[in-house]
C-alpha cells in the first residue's frame, strides 16, 4: 500500500425482515438480503440508502451497516475512541 492509497475500511451492508419494531431480531435468517462489502462508510451509506428506499413500503425490514474494519482491528478502533 503506497502513501496516496487510502487504508480500506471495509464495511458491510445487510438487511431483513424484523419480528418486531422494537428489536433487531430478524424473522428468517435464511431471508437476509446481503447487499454487499464496500471499502469505505461512502460507498457503504449509498448501497444502504438504495437497498432502504428498495423496501420502504415494508416497515418491517431494515437495512444495516456493520463496520468491519473495527472487528478486524478492534485495537485501532479502541486508540480512536479514546483520543
Amino acid at each position: 500500500m503506497t502513501d496516496k492509497t487510502p487504508k480500506q475500511l471495509l464495511h458491510l451492508v445487510f438487511g431483513g425482515e424484523l419480528t418486531s419494531l422494537d428489536s433487531v431480531e430478524f424473522r428468517d435468517l435464511k431471508d437476509l438480503d446481503i447487499v454487499g462489502v464496500y471499502p469505505n462508510y461512502a460507498e457503504a451509506h449509498a448501497a444502504w440508502k438504495a437497498a432502504a428506499q428498495r423496501t420502504v413500503d415494508n416497515a418491517m425490514m431494515r437495512y444495516f451497516v456493520v463496520h468491519i474494519h473495527r472487528l478486524l482491528e478492534p485495537d485501532d478502533a479502541i486508540v480512536k475512541a479514546s483520543s
